[in-house]
């Protein structure tokens, strides 16, 4: 069975990455001969919906498993839709959560474990918030909001 693990580098002694959506790599392992492929996780940089780009990759290349340490809801429901169990809260390295995969130590689980965008390092308000204020001005924003009240914008004087 093909079983993937979010991964910090590219062989079975690299530490599991704890981010599932953003993490560098897969590791696609089947279980039968410990046989594997690496894969570079081009949803990494994504502003948004890595989750669930990530967990359609993971479905298309057949894995019936992910181990990682967090996912959010949106990538679980997306893997959950497409029958991969999902194993969380894990860390170590690909080759030990394997073992205990293989002995069956791990839990699966179908909730997530973190909330929406959680993998993002280092977001900020600026040019993307989400604010109430409608428009009705709060100063020389330089925010991505266009004047239609996206974002709480940040004074530059």
């Amino acid at each position: 069975m093909k079983v993937a693990i979010s991964s910090s580098g590219k062989d079975l002694d690299s530490l599991i990455d704890p981010r599932f959506g953003r993490c560098p790599y897969f590791v696609i392992v089947e279980t039968d001969d410990m046989s594997f492929e690496v894969f570079d996780n081009e949803s990494i940089a994504l502003g948004g919906g890595a989750g669930i780009q990530s967990a359609q990759f993971i479905s298309s290349k057949g894995a019936k498993a992910v181990i990682t340490g967090n996912c959010g809801p949106n990538a679980v429901q997306t893997l959950s839709a497409a029958g991969v169990e999902l194993y969380l809260g894990n860390t170590g390295t690909v080759r030990e959560v394997l073992e205990k995969y293989k002995s069956g130590s791990l839990t699966h689980t179908n909730k997530a474990n973190v909330s929406d965008h959680s993998g993002l390092v280092g977001k900020t308000s600026v040019g993307r918030g989400m604010g109430m204020d409608r428009g009705r001005g709060k100063g020389r924003s330089m925010g991505m909001g266009g004047g239609r009240g996206m974002g709480r914008g940040k004074s530059l004087l």
